[in-house]
């Protein structure tokens, strides 16, 4: 096995910078769930409850930025082709399942704005600057931003499992390069 030596992709494997924007979002977004779903449970008089939010405000900022370039740089590269033993209703799902990974990790972090902007406040990012907010755009933002931020979030959480047991059903099972591929392992 070879480790692969670029960075686009092609018809048949993924390039390097599509692999770590792959691993570093799916770090970061698992960090991010446990972090909020950790929040949630913070009481004024935590000593991590000032800075926890900041946290991960922060990190959903870059995790946008980073889905935004993922989304630009997908259109600008080639994917590689599903492996031949895949059916016609795998590569249907698969497609369907990465599509609602992107849709859903936008609306958490749409609704992840809506929550810190709410009331018009600006978005700080620690200290360094301030994304300025606009005007409270509906009745308890907040409030309902937050809601269905939390439900997004675990269904988020249940395509990335579902996403990886799939993942490690082709690497298994089909035996065939798919996790390979991600991993940025090329078989000879």
């Amino acid at each position: 096995m070879n480790l692969i030596n670029h960075y686009k992709n092609t018809t048949t494997q993924f390039g390097w910078i599509t692999i770590i924007i792959h691993w570093l979002l799916a770090f970061v977004i698992i960090g991010l769930y446990f972090l909020g779903d950790y929040m949630m449970g913070l009481t004024y008089y935590d000593s991590f409850y000032s800075l926890a939010p900041k946290i991960h405000e922060a990190l959903g900022v870059a995790v946008l930025l980073l889905m935004l370039f993922r989304v630009v740089w997908k259109k600008l590269n080639a994917s590689p082709n599903p492996p031949t033993t895949n059916s016609n209703l795998i590569n249907k799902t698969s497609k369907l399942a990465h599509l609602s990974l992107y849709l859903i990790t936008f609306l958490i972090l749409i609704t992840g704005l809506l929550i810190s902007f709410s009331g018009g406040q600006g978005l700080e990012i620690f200290d360094w600057f301030t994304i300025p907010g606009p005007a409270e755009l509906f009745e308890n933002q907040a409030t309902l931003a937050g809601e269905v931020h939390r439900l997004t979030a675990l269904a988020l959480m249940v395509l990335v499992a579902l996403h990886t047991l799939a993942a490690l059903k082709h690497h298994l099972i089909d035996k065939d390069t798919t996790l390979k591929n991600m991993l940025g392992v090329k078989e000879k």
